[in-house]
């Protein structure tokens, strides 16, 4: 039978090994809260990574309700990930309904649910990233946890607004297109990827980007105010997280064309520099 260290330690594992951006905000907190994340966040790679490898559409719903279940009995479960979430959510308050927001989203990506309106891709961006948000919340703990969550929840959005603009490109190699349709139809853009180059045509695709990355920043702007409402640690876990996210944002912005032949992401360095910040500050 798996212990709850051992749980812990394979949750550890999978975050020191996966997580790329996480783990940069993870290594700031206490041992107890940086286990409970560790969890969560092996949780949620586990829900996400159903989405997106290989394998039929039916088996991955498949997949999904049997995670549904074993959430709804965590305590009856003797996966080493399981029994470190049930743990976590002993010693925290998890919202644990987060994690089933979660696969719902993933199942909207495995049955390929496209999105007309910035309304509806934000209602996406709550499923995939809010629900993270706020299960990372639970662990830092807040005095108003109800405003926090409204917080956390908005900064999900932001990350997940810039990951859809960093993935366009990729994402329609794979089939799928996250922006709104009737957005880019109004800016006379037609998403295409030739010679491996994304084109919409440039131009117009260029201005889009532009002005959707001045979204983003105001989606920031909305949900970084819960670093004030967090400890030290935990804002600074938080704002060497959302950090790396909010430079990427603005690369994006300075350099839009950067999108259209490959998959843009900041170097080490400078995600080491934004988590040395982050710990001095609690500051993006």
């Amino acid at each position: 039978m798996t212990t709850v260290d051992q749980a812990y330690a394979v949750c550890e594992e999978i975050t020191r090994t996966e997580a790329r951006n996480f783990s940069y905000g993870i290594r700031l907190l206490p041992g107890s809260k940086r286990r409970a994340l560790s969890a969560v966040y092996a949780l949620s790679r586990r829900i996400d990574d159903i989405g997106d490898e290989p394998g039929e559409t039916s088996a991955k719903r498949s997949q999904l309700a049997e995670v549904r279940a074993q959430v709804g009995d965590l305590d009856a479960q003797t996966d080493p990930v399981l029994v470190a979430v049930a743990d976590a959510a002993r010693r925290f308050p998890l919202p644990l309904q987060a994690f089933v927001e979660l696969v719902d989203g993933v199942e909207a990506d495995v049955v390929g649910t496209a999105y007309d309106t910035f309304e509806e891709l934000v209602g996406y961006c709550r499923l995939v990233a809010g629900t993270v948000g706020r299960l990372c919340l639970g662990v830092y703990g807040a005095a108003d946890l109800a405003r926090a969550s409204v917080l956390a929840d908005d900064l999900g959005v932001a990350l997940q607004q810039t990951n859809v603009l960093r993935d366009v490109r990729e994402d329609l190699l794979g089939g799928r297109v996250y922006l709104p349709a009737k957005e880019l139809a109004d800016a006379g853009v037609r998403l295409s990827v030739d010679d491996g180059v994304l084109g919409g045509p440039r131009a117009e695709l260029l201005d889009y980007v532009r002005t959707a990355t001045a979204r983003a920043r105001d989606w920031y702007a909305r949900g970084l105010p819960l670093l004030s409402m967090l400890d030290r640690r935990s804002a600074a876990c938080t704002a060497a997280m959302a950090g790396i996210y909010v430079r990427l944002n603005e690369r994006i912005a300075a350099d839009p064309a950067a999108i259209t032949t490959g998959r843009l992401s900041l170097p080490g360095s400078a995600k080491a520099a934004v988590a040395v910040r982050a710990l001095a500050t609690g500051r993006v």
